[in-house]
């Protein structure tokens, strides 16, 4: 019997880079939420693990054999093999966490099929600092990398959302080189809503440096009656809340007929 997953695409409502570490990575604090909507994914016993790539957004993946979902199977024991299939209907390198959304999406399927071993974050921080948020999918402060995870009470769990990106994928070692170095400052406490309103996108200025068409869509979605833009993640894909269904539909229509090229997703908060 095949089982299906939905890889939730991941949004930044807020990413405060605090300073660049000895390693090279960079110390972070950001509030992570999902959409309700993303990649899909189906598995069915095999005799041994193979993966099949379809969907609008598959030739953007250069290297198949190499994609996070391979290397999430590698990683995972079980006690036969999966046949995966990946609609890919998620632009690539576009600050939504495609590649770690379709882990995570790996991990929930293996996990009702066979169980997950118990050091599951481990093998999941391996595979990318964004994939140990995207395995349960849900609301959460990350710090660190992005990897150390915290609860966040969430209260905008059912608000309409509208995702747009310019077409244009946007390297995310490239973004985080042209950060300024400043501390962004620590995320403010309290729910989720006031991490969104109070915080910021520390990326979005070096984004636009590289992608000056995401500041077009910044400024097409703060004329839709949006209550909160902002461009996710390293970018290029911008996201916009609304109070009410029917707001964000009208938005989304309004964006179509003005950048018929521009991707979109609508769909709510988890």
């Amino acid at each position: 019997m095949a089982l299906t997953e939905t890889a939730y695409a991941k949004i930044n409502l807020a990413l405060h880079v605090r300073k660049r570490r000895e390693d090279g990575y960079h110390e972070l604090e950001t509030a992570f939420a999902f959409v309700d909507d993303g990649d899909r994914l189906t598995f069915a016993e095999a005799s041994q693990d193979n993966f099949h790539l379809t969907g609008p957004f598959a030739a953007q993946l250069t290297n198949p054999l190499g994609n996070i979902v391979s290397q999430a199977l590698s990683r995972l024991p079980r006690q036969s093999g999966l046949a995966v299939t990946l609609d890919k209907r998620l632009p690539v390198a576009a600050g939504l966490g495609g590649g770690s959304a379709d882990a995570g999406a790996v991990f929930r399927a293996v996990e009702k099929m066979h169980g997950l071993p118990d050091d599951w974050q481990e093998r999941a921080v391996r595979l990318g600092a964004d994939v140990p948020a995207c395995v349960r999918s849900e609301a959460c402060v990350g710090r660190g990398t992005g990897s150390i995870l915290e609860p966040v009470l969430n209260d905008l769990t059912g608000t309409p959302v509208l995702l747009v990106n310019p077409g244009i994928p946007l390297s995310t070692p490239a973004v985080f080189a042209r950060w300024n170095g400043q501390d962004g400052g620590p995320l403010p406490e309290g729910r989720l809503s006031r991490l969104a309103r109070e915080g910021h996108n520390d990326l979005e200025t070096p984004a636009i440096e590289l992608v000056p068409e995401i500041a077009a869509v910044l400024a097409a979605l703060q004329k839709t009656g949006a209550t909160l833009v902002r461009m996710s993640g390293s970018g290029g894909t911008c996201f916009a809340l609304f109070d009410g269904h029917g707001t964000m539909t009208d938005a989304a229509g309004l964006i179509a007929r003005d950048h018929p090229h521009w991707w979109q997703m609508t769909g709510r908060l988890r």
